[in-house]
């Protein structure tokens, strides 16, 4: 058991794709298994525990995301005894690929998920559309969607204008329409800024009475970069797991913002209103009395130099007519 802890303490960092893929491949198949589906796609499985976590993730973001340039779930095996299947693509492909289908049919068949107490979807963006799509896998699942895509669909979706070279794509099969397929599911959690348009135009789709949305306002199109930067993410998988995540528990973590310096600034960038800089001084204000933050700071001072060149004008203004007025 110590050499299989150890070889996920093995960082893939720093090489090229094929000596990184042949790497993971070894340590997939030391502890569980690797196959490859198609030329696109491949899945890596380790076995550990009775909680199944099952992310969908891409080549790119493993290795940009992770300082190990691991698959995101491994550190939950280390450090929670989770059991890992990533389903893995080499650029985003909404994993619309017959190998695909054909290997989750397998695992279907198999009865894989059924070796399972809990099973858990994850995925971000294309993945998470990919995780609610899947999900009908294993009925009774839980499903943590971040910025998902509810299909690319022109018919559906043909006012997101982000993805027009997909079109052709095919979203009207099997696994196809992700709302529709998070309907087997226990619960899903859909995680999306409500001021990003498009995206809370497709989280709008996925209205079901067992989908929890999670809004996280002024993040922007990077939410699971800043929720693994804020140190939310796992904690959200680890809650979900526990049948503990909620609306309620997700705004106790999401407090985690005030603290947080992207979140601050893009919210600090809404404000920059000339109709709002009274908000926008209070915030200043407030950021600069908690901690150290040179941007708001300057800011601060700005803010307060040109009121004082505002007053400043006002007064000589209003001079000449007070002196009108006590003339004799």
């Amino acid at each position: 058991m110590q050499d299989e802890t150890n070889s996920f303490n093995t960082t893939l960092s720093g090489l090229r794709q094929g000596p990184w893929l042949n790497r993971l491949a070894e340590i997939a198949q030391e502890r569980g298994a690797f196959d490859a589906l198609g030329a696109h796609h491949f899945a890596a499985f380790v076995r550990s525990g009775d909680t199944l976590l099952m992310t969908f993730e891409t080549i790119g973001g493993m290795r940009a995301l992770s300082d190990t340039a691991a698959p995101l779930g491994w550190e939950l095996v280390t450090g929670l005894g989770w059991s890992h299947l990533c389903l893995a693509s080499d650029g985003d492909t909404w994993f619309r690929d017959e190998a695909v289908y054909e290997y989750v049919d397998a695992l279907i068949d198999d009865g894989f998920f059924d070796d399972f107490e809990q099973v858990i979807f994850y995925g971000a963006g294309p993945c998470a559309y990919a995780a609610a799509a899947f999900s009908v896998a294993s009925p009774g699942a839980t499903v943590l969607a971040v910025q998902p895509q509810a299909t690319l669909d022109p018919r559906i979706t043909g006012w997101d204008t982000r993805f027009t070279d997909k079109r052709r794509t095919e979203f009207r099969g099997r696994f196809g329409y992700a709302p529709d397929m998070v309907d087997a599911s226990a619960q899903a959690f859909v995680v999306f800024d409500p001021k990003e348009p498009l995206d809370a135009m497709h989280a709008a789709l996925f209205r079901r009475p067992n989908v929890v949305m999670l809004r996280t306002p002024h993040m922007g199109d990077a939410i699971q970069t800043h929720l693994i930067d804020m140190q939310i993410l796992f904690r959200m998988l680890a809650q979900a797991s526990a049948g503990k995540l909620s609306q309620k528990s997700f705004a106790a973590l999401w407090r985690g913002r005030r603290s947080y310096p992207p979140y601050l600034r893009n919210l600090m960038s809404t404000l920059e209103n000339p109709q709002r800089s009274v908000l926008l001084k209070a915030l200043c204000r407030n950021v600069t009395a908690r901690m150290k933050a040179p941007r708001f700071a300057r800011r601060l001072k700005e803010l307060a130099e040109a009121q004082s060149r505002k007053a400043a004008t006002d007064s000589r203004k209003a001079a000449p007519t007070e002196n009108a007025t006590t003339s004799p």
